[in-house]
């Protein structure tokens, strides 16, 4: 006897919600935000953030995915003068000893990268990472327990593309020691450090990310970088890219 089909219903569960594609020029949309979106170094304007402009910025970065929901992010908002030239300070010194690391060819091109961002644009913003939120492990962090601190990062992500279509332009500053974070605002031994953001208003940016801009370096070919089921097997139909 065959199995009986499954009846069919036109009852929908409360919580689920359409999910179809956007409109073309929804998609066009957040397609410019990606591929605009730059890393701003020396390009703020003075002018400053209205707060329900950076409350819309933040509660993009919140509704960004976290592994078991665990939302790990705090913002620490920095606007205070001293506090943000304490962390210049900190950031001249890290350059100073990863100027010497670097190969003597590119150091006069080193040195001429702007980056002042942390005095010049009128915000920063500090985010972090509370690894024990909902406990040591949590919901999918048993195999992988690195996944608060990369769940932690798409909100990163997220602050920056809503920040680029508000017109604020964003600059993730990595030129700097941990420690000197953790003293300069009080952050606690538990909690990580993920990123530390310059923010503010640019009345204009780079066509191209600065570093390809300047020839510190060059956007590898994505057909490159595709694989098909296998590491190093890269995939027998290239996707067609725009130049």
């Amino acid at each position: 006897m065959a199995a009986e089909a499954p009846k069919k219903t036109d009852e929908k569960p409360a919580d689920l919600a359409p999910a179809a594609a956007f409109s073309e020029a929804e998609r066009a949309a957040i397609y410019r935000v990606i591929y605009t979106r730059r890393d701003v170094r020396d390009e703020f304007l003075p002018d400053d953030v209205p707060r329900e402009v950076l409350l819309r910025i933040l509660d993009a970065a919140h509704h960004a995915p976290s592994v078991g929901f665990m939302q790990p992010w705090n913002f620490i908002i920095i606007r205070d003068v001293e506090k943000r030239r304490a962390a210049y300070a900190a950031f001249q010194r890290a350059c100073e000893a990863e100027e010497q690391a670097l190969e003597p060819e590119r150091r006069s091109l080193y040195r001429s990268l702007k980056l002042q961002g942390i005095v010049k644009a009128p915000l920063n913003i500090c985010v972090t990472c509370d690894r024990a939120r909902f406990g040591a492990t949590g919901l999918g962090r048993t195999q992988q327990p690195d996944t608060d601190i990369l769940s932690t990062a798409c909100a990163v992500q997220n602050l920056w593309l809503a920040a680029r279509a508000e017109g604020v332009g964003v600059g993730w500053v990595s030129i700097v020691r941990e420690a000197d974070l953790r003293q300069i605002f009080r952050i606690p031994n538990e909690i990580a450090i993920v990123a530390y953001l310059c923010v503010g208003y640019v009345a204009q940016a780079y066509k191209l990310p600065e570093l390809e801009a300047k020839r510190w370096a060059s956007r590898l070919p994505l057909e490159n970088l595709i694989f098909e089921d296998s590491w190093g097997e890269l995939a027998v139909h290239k996707p067609a890219l725009n130049n």
